[in-house]
């Protein structure tokens, strides 16, 4: 049997071009390599160093004389046992092969559910079943304060979130449960139940399980504190918001050996509560998702620090691998990334520092972000988009361009700050050209800054670098350096703009395009080691001299817009501006 280490440090050696999986065939049609990637998972070991779930007394549903068909709701007895348990310190309810219906659980202090091989918790598709006698939604399995909780076992927990989603929306259309903030555009509720949703609780631990099927996010663990999920299985493209796991404000977290299929962002950190993300570890983990692998802060007022990411993999996803957002004036510090394989995406890196101030204060000053390391990441990216077998597929995106290179972005008065970029080796697909969305190198100005946007590695629309792009860092380094290309692109590799204390050393980049290396505003970088391809097909040192480096002079200050120091907009040049140059 492979070690799961053997496998992402061989995934991470072999050549960006070339299949992954070649026992799992390339070529294979989409939904098969799901899979192929699932068996190759299952094969991998699985650590076992892992907190011991609680003991105490066991109870067994089969003896409680329910139904275990699928039809009869159980809700009632089920909720009695849970109660009963937790008022006398805890214990253990187990699930015997069978399917059980059920509307909303609410799990308490000291309590397990375990599901055997073979059971399954079927979600109730009435919305009545998910709400309490005060109108309060809840999630198919929730807590709240609750502590030393768990939910274990090899069954499995299925939301059957599709047509409750589409049940919901008939009541609302037939006027029988009218929603006043029905969203009309995507003909959805945006009241709909979760699967699991635990908050303000302490010592969870969610172990083996198979989690599926939700009418909105999978998992949500908000403001919890000492939570452990290992080796389970999330298999949820069935619905929009399908996110994987999305932790929310937590400290001391820990999510290994997982794989996660799901039509949102895999595994998702958000930042809501006026609190902040501590000491997270996310690691060996094969995921694939419509939207990010794994995602900071498309929610992000708090704060995020001491994240340790490390080992996972990556398959046709269409956003981004790896996505590190501060947007709504949280902090974001003390990131390690160690080991991304990503195959089939959308883009490899994307960095962002904004101000949109979603949730917050209009006016609430800029986050920060900074103290961000990734080392031995490997990305093969897509042409066209990655999530084509999905059944809900991410949005179209809105403008036309060539493919998107990998990116790290700030403000002109907010600058990401101390980013290390090593051992990154990424494989593009080039075919770019210059009738789709041209913005060419010598002119930057024209690239939005996108201050208040929602971040998405596609929010500037067309990018002059096929490779990486850069504006906005103080503290870059990029050590060890590989950007390649399928097939031509007439776009340089890097495009810097304002960037301070740049290293970059020992890179290739693919193509004879020259330039491949655009600086603008990067003031005594540290170039060393950086060759490109030639006409001969040899490696090609680059410098200024051969048209390898270009130096590019700003048309303008970035703080002399017409809207101001950058407020979402590009240089604007009036008639009358123009007369009075000359």
């Amino acid at each position: 049997m492979l070690s799961r280490r053997t496998f992402l440090q061989s995934a991470l050696a072999a050549a960006a071009a070339t299949p992954l999986l070649a026992k799992a065939g390339a070529k294979a049609e989409p939904q098969s390599r799901l899979a192929q990637f699932e068996q190759w998972y299952l094969q991998l070991a699985k650590h076992n160093n892992r907190p011991a779930l609680p003991a105490g007394k066991r109870v067994l549903v089969q003896s409680l004389g329910v139904a275990a068909d699928g039809r009869s709701k159980v809700t009632a007895a089920l909720q009695q046992v849970i109660d009963a348990l937790a008022a006398g310190g805890g214990g253990t309810l187990q699930f015997g092969k069978g399917q059980y219906l059920s509307g909303a659980l609410q799990l308490k202090s000291g309590v397990t559910l375990e599901f055997d091989e073979g059971a399954v918790l079927l979600g109730s598709v009435d919305i009545a079943d998910y709400y309490d006698e005060k109108g309060q939604l809840h999630a198919l399995l929730w807590a709240d304060q609750a502590s030393n909780i768990a939910l274990a076992g090899k069954g499995r927990v299925d939301g059957q979130g599709r047509q409750l989603a589409n049940n919901i929306s008939d009541l609302h259309h037939s006027g029988q449960r009218i929603e006043p903030d029905f969203n009309l555009w995507r003909n959805r509720s945006n009241h709909r139940p979760q699967v699991i949703a635990f908050t303000h609780c302490e010592q969870i631990r969610i172990y083996d399980l198979t989690i599926a099927n939700s009418a909105a996010w999978v998992q949500h663990y908000g403001a919890c504190a000492d939570l452990v999920i290992d080796g389970i299985r999330v298999d949820s493209d069935c619905y929009w918001n399908n996110d994987g796991i999305d932790i929310n404000d937590c400290r001391k977290v820990r999510v290994s050996n997982c794989f996660i299929n799901a039509a949102d962002d895999a595994i998702c950190l958000k930042s809501t509560k006026g609190l902040y993300n501590e000491d997270i570890e996310i690691f060996e983990c094969v995921v694939r998702s419509s939207a990010n692998g794994v995602k900071f802060g498309t929610e992000s007022q708090g704060g995020f620090r001491r994240v340790s990411i490390r080992n996972i993999m990556v398959f046709d996803t269409y956003r981004a691998a790896v996505a590190l957002e501060s947007v709504d004036g949280a902090f974001l510090e003390d990131v390690e990334v160690d080991g991304i394989d990503a195959q089939h995406v959308g883009c490899a890196l994307f960095i962002r520092l904004g101000q949109r101030n979603m949730g917050v204060a209009p006016d609430k000053a800029v986050g920060t972000l900074r103290n961000v390391r990734i080392r031995n990441l490997k990305a093969n990216i897509a042409f066209g988009p990655a999530d084509l077998a999905y059944q809900v597929r991410g949005p179209l995106l809105n403008a036309l361009h060539n493919p998107i290179p990998a990116s790290i972005t700030g403000l002109p008065d907010a600058k990401v700050q101390d980013v290390l970029l090593e051992n990154i080796d990424i494989s593009y697909p080039g075919r770019a050209n210059t009738g789709m969305a041209y913005r060419p190198w010598h002119q930057l100005h024209l690239v939005p800054q996108e201050r208040a946007a929602y971040p998405e590695y596609s929010m500037f629309g067309e990018l002059p670098a096929y490779g990486l792009f850069v504006r906005h860092v103080d503290g870059l380094q990029l050590k060890n350096i590989q950007i390649r290309c399928r097939d031509a692109d007439f776009r340089p590799a890097l495009v810097l703009d304002d960037v301070r204390r740049l290293s970059l050393q020992q890179a290739h980049f693919a193509g004879t395009q020259r330039p491949q290396l655009v600086l603008q505003n990067v003031p005594q970088p540290l170039l060393l080691a950086l060759s490109s391809d030639s006409q001969t097909g040899a490696a090609e040192i680059l410098s200024a001299d051969n048209g390898g480096i270009a130096l590019v002079k700003p048309l303008a200050p970035y703080f002399d817009t017409v809207a101001g120091p950058d407020k979402n907009a590009t240089l604007h040049f009036a008639p009358a501006a123009q007369e009075k140059k000359s």
